[in-house]
């Protein structure tokens, strides 16, 4: 059976093969010797021995600790990390990989949603450049709670457009729910609450001032988004029921209270930062603050320039076809399908980023979470603009989208040899049980900013924990302070004379034993003896 050249052409640039390319190549980036190149410190550790207790029995409602604020988010990462854990053979692997997997779906998600509201070369064209972005790799190959927040905002509103658009309650109170999820993986879900709010209120006022429609059906629409929201978050509310929403208080708190941003902190300010970064970090793969601030890149002016004329351009033009539309609804007085698209993105980009103008803390880039998907869906849709236009305007669209390609392909960090945290836990963990010998320790890790919950989990794994020591209140007779005491320094430290609690808390000590392993030091101590 003969198959024309043309046919054959036409299947192989058909959408459905593009974004099965491009799914296979975000596959790869985001797995690709991911056990190697993941991190592994005292957070990820924290996690994985949490999970490992609800795979034994040990239920929680309490999900992890901010990493600022000093307050608790809700257990629903616990229980997605907890089957990826028990299939690798509780290798901490496995979550990282339960994240990569969330980063790919998120790739495909993001094609359906601009597909929809665009058209498929929006589509794709968006789904490849957030495939190769190297900001959005490196949060997708880590286990880490704030992570999966791209995956479920971008499906959060996909679900509100949906719901809106149909006004369909069974998918207000899915969008809800949805919203709860995301407030238990990182706080600044209130953001993308808050954008929810917004676009469910402006959509009814439109329709009451220029459609005619009568009623409160925005009040119904809170109260099913809200409904949703409650049960999403529900193993988080029970916790804070029996403990006076403690923590609830706390977020408030921190997110509302003045904070030391520095002299030069302004509404304004954070608005322009936070508008510039979403697409220098994420698209264009500019160099952080830091990386800058060190000289490691002399070429950052053009990289500046280009990172804002592409998010000017690409808002300029959103915002000009959002005006036509908005004119249409003003002479016809109707609300189209397309006018309530490109109202969900207008107020995702315009809350989103205005409520970080409200923010007083340090923004870091993890933050952008819940808009990661958002500049790929404008530039894409700024490249389907021009290539819809002329030839010359064509030719300029290509070549910007291969620039973009470049630069993100040339940022991929596998050209750099991986850490092997992981691996390096385990052996140090391994060597630490050697010294032992089988017999209990006490155990304690002088290190600069990082927890030992990460050797922990190994001692966990070979069933060999070490020996807890109280305080003297509790334990007057010392019976938690054992014979040896085992200290992993990651640095330059002397344990002797340490005033470290698992250190100043065994005793008047000596030093039996010292060794270099990977890139620490071990040291064996044992009581002082005359």
């Amino acid at each position: 059976m003969k198959v024309s050249l043309k046919k054959l052409k036409a299947f192989i640039l058909s959408p459905n093969i593009s974004i099965l390319v491009i799914l296979t190549l975000a596959s790869f980036l985001r797995l690709y010797r991911i056990q190697g190149y993941m991190t592994f410190l005292g957070d990820e550790g924290r996690d994985v021995l949490v999970v490992y207790n609800v795979l034994h029995g040990d239920f929680t409602l309490l999900g992890p600790a901010a990493s600022v604020g000093g307050f608790f988010l809700g257990p629903i990462y616990y229980y997605l990390m907890a089957p990826f854990l028990w299939i690798f053979n509780y290798n901490p692997v496995g979550p990282a990989v339960m994240v990569a997997i969330f980063g790919v779906a998120t790739v495909y998600l993001l094609y359906r949603f601009a597909s929809e509201f665009f058209n498929k070369r929006v589509g794709l064209i968006a789904a490849f450049l957030y495939s190769v972005s190297p900001l959005v790799i490196a949060y997708s190959r880590s286990s880490w709670n704030p992570n999966l927040m791209p995956f479920f905002s971008v499906l959060a509103l996909y679900i509100l457009y949906r719901a809106v658009k149909n006004n369909n309650w069974k998918l207000f109170l899915l969008c809800g729910f949805l919203l709860g999820i995301s407030m238990q993986l990182h706080y600044l879900a209130f953001f993308l609450g808050s954008v929810a709010a917004f676009y469910i209120l402006i959509t009814n006022l439109l329709g009451k001032i220029y459609v005619g429609q009568k009623g409160l059906n925005f009040i119904k629409e809170y109260l099913l988004t809200f409904l949703g929201f409650l049960i999403g978050l529900s193993p988080f509310l029970a916790f804070e029921a029996r403990h006076g929403f403690q923590n609830i208080a706390s977020i408030s708190r921190f997110i509302f209270k003045s904070g030391d941003t520095g002299a030069g902190f302004s509404f304004f300010t954070n608005i322009y930062d936070v508008f510039y970064r979403l697409f220098a970090r994420l698209v264009v793969n500019f160099p952080s603050s830091d990386q800058i601030a060190a000289g490691q890149h002399t070429n950052a002016i053009p990289w500046y320039i280009l990172a804002l004329l592409i998010g000017l351009f690409s808002v300029c033009v959103f915002v000009y076809n959002f005006s036509k539309l908005f004119s249409i609804l003003k002479n016809e007085k109707k609300i189209s399908p397309e006018f309530l698209k490109l109202s969900l993105i207008l107020v995702w980009m315009v809350v989103g980023i205005g409520l970080f103008g409200f923010y007083k803390k340090p923004i870091y880039d993890y933050y952008f979470g819940f808009m990661f998907t958002l500049p790929f869906i404008l530039i894409a849709y700024l490249l389907d603009f021009l290539m819809s236009r002329s030839k010359f305007l064509l030719a300029i669209a290509v070549v910007v989208f291969m620039a973009l390609a470049a630069i993100n392909l040339y940022g991929i960090p596998f050209k750099y040899e991986p850490n092997r945290q992981l691996k390096q836990v385990r052996t140090i963990a391994e060597f630490v049980l050697d010294k032992t010998g089988g017999k209990p320790y006490n155990f304690a890790l002088i290190t600069g900013g990082n927890s030992d919950h990460a050797y922990r989990y190994f001692f966990r794994l070979n069933n060999h924990d070490p020996v807890t020591i109280e305080p003297p209140a509790i334990d007057p007779q010392r019976k938690t302070v054992a014979d040896q005491l085992l200290v992993v320094c990651e640095g330059p430290c002397k344990p002797l004379g340490s005033s470290l609690w698992e250190v100043a808390g065994f005793g008047r000590a000596e030093i039996v034993g010292e060794w270099d392993i990977i890139v620490v030091k071990v040291y064996k101590l044992s009581h002082y003896k005359e």
